[in-house]
């Protein structure tokens, strides 16, 4: 069990590794829209095809792009699931916050309605 979590940490460590820099998240855009050379990758972008290619190493060693075989050419694609795995991973922290802020909108609530009250406290303030 945990060699899995352990896993599943370091693939959600590559994804995230590999989405940290403008050039790959762009890539990643572009792919979305359907499969692409590392030629027509590179077009939008000031930098060389093996430029490209590093960056392609980066988001295929992360799971998110792989590459095809069409005859000469090996079109990129995308690889959704990383990206979902990376967003179910976000999702639970978005509860969390989502939570504590709920609480703390409530506090407020509470003290706000106890202003002007003397001698009240909130129930999680101090005594």
């Amino acid at each position: 069990m945990q060699l899995t979590g352990y896993r599943q940490a370091a693939r959600l460590d590559a994804v995230f590794a590999a989405l940290a820099d403008p050039t790959r998240r762009a890539i990643l855009a572009r792919l979305a829209k359907g499969e692409a050379s590392v030629g027509e990758l590179a077009r939008p972008f000031a930098m060389s095809q093996p430029g490209i290619s590093k960056h392609l190493k980066v988001l295929e060693r992360a799971g998110l792009v792989t590459a095809g075989q069409d005859a000469q050419r090996r079109p990129r694609r995308l690889q959704p699931a990383p990206l979902a795995d990376a967003t179910r991973w976000l999702e639970e922290y978005r509860r969390f916050w989502d939570g504590s802020f709920e609480r703390l909108d409530g506090l407020l609530q509470e003290m706000k309605a106890m202003r002007g009250q003397p001698g009240r406290k909130p129930k999680g303030g101090r005594k």
